[in-house]
């Protein structure tokens, strides 16, 4: 089963999709996919925050571009994987210049793990006032159509809002 967090910027989402994936079933050898990277020091307070939110126990990888290879290991390992977040991942491939093949991989990585459980987690960008910049701009679209087209794979998507989750129906 694939399921996917979207929400705003401090929503809840992050510890909202911990404890769908502590709930499941091998959640203990399970692992985390972690996509961010602290390029300033606000950001390293969120990822030591996110780090004292999680169990000392779970097992953390922190992937880089090859977050669909990292997801496609793991599934065929028979672990629970949690990968938060694409946001993030999509804006390091973006600025490397790989967007389209990264995508594609990711994107293929997800059709292959029917069998897993995976949960990912994404910011909905589309929410506020159009962007001021080209870049942001193309970014806030790059990011709206990887969440629809992961969305599109999974059974079940949820919207945080204010720390409680929304569930989207799907098409």
């Amino acid at each position: 089963m694939k399921r996917l967090f979207l929400g705003g910027e401090k929503s809840g989402k992050s510890a909202l999709a911990l404890k769908a994936f502590l709930a499941l079933p091998g959640a203990d050898r399970g692992l985390m996919l972690a996509t961010g990277r602290a390029l300033d020091f606000g950001f390293r307070d969120q990822i030591l925050a996110h780090r004292r939110m999680r169990p000392a126990s779970l097992a953390v990888m922190e992937t880089g571009a090859d977050l669909p290879e990292r997801l496609a290991d793991a599934v065929a390992q028979g672990r629970p994987v949690l990968a938060d977040s694409l946001d993030f991942w999509l804006f390091a491939v973006m600025e490397a210049g790989r967007e389209d093949e990264r995508v594609r991989a990711l994107l293929a990585a997800l059709d292959d793990t029917a069998a897993g459980h995976v949960i990912l987690v994404s910011c909905e960008a589309g929410l506020g006032p159009v962007a001021a910049t080209p870049e942001i701009r193309a970014f806030v679209r790059s990011l709206g159509a990887l969440n629809q087209a992961v969305a599109r794979r999974c059974e079940e998507t949820v919207l945080a809002v204010a720390g409680r989750a929304l569930p989207v129906p799907g098409p």
